[in-house]
């Protein structure tokens, strides 16, 4: 799988499927408030517009009050994207993933955990692209 383009979409066509420890949450955002940048871009199913990986991120742009998320858009049903669970003795499946997604009924926080081959990091995404259109 080739590195993809980063998009810029607006976070209302985002879903999450999983919730979001606090603490983590709290460090994030005292992080990126003082970079004044995100780093890595959340991974986003193409179809369903799921987040795989990044709701810290996304939440943290949310609590800003930004209106955008800098997304990679890859296809969830691929062979090269693997899901696991954090926790030793749960079983986590896409099919998990993307039924948490659609229908709201979110995950614990860190249930699943992927693996996506490709996703740039150490971007300085500045959060000035991120706001909201007048």
């Amino acid at each position: 799988m080739k590195q993809k383009e980063i998009k810029i979409i607006e976070n209302y066509q985002l879903k999450q499927h999983e919730e979001v420890g606090k603490n983590h949450l709290l460090r994030l955002l005292e992080q990126i408030k003082q970079d004044g940048f995100i780093d890595v871009p959340l991974v986003v199913d193409q179809n369903t517009g799921i987040i795989l990986d990044g709701h810290h991120r996304f939440n943290v742009i949310k609590q800003l009050g930004l209106g955008f998320s800098p997304c990679i858009l890859v296809d969830y049903a691929s062979s090269e994207i693997e899901v696991a669970a954090w926790q030793k003795g749960q079983t986590v499946t896409k099919n998990t993933v993307i039924e948490a997604g659609l229908s709201g009924n979110l995950l614990k926080p860190r249930t699943s955990k992927h693996s996506i081959p490709n996703v740039p990091e150490g971007l300085k995404i500045p959060l000035s692209k991120l706001k909201p259109r007048p």
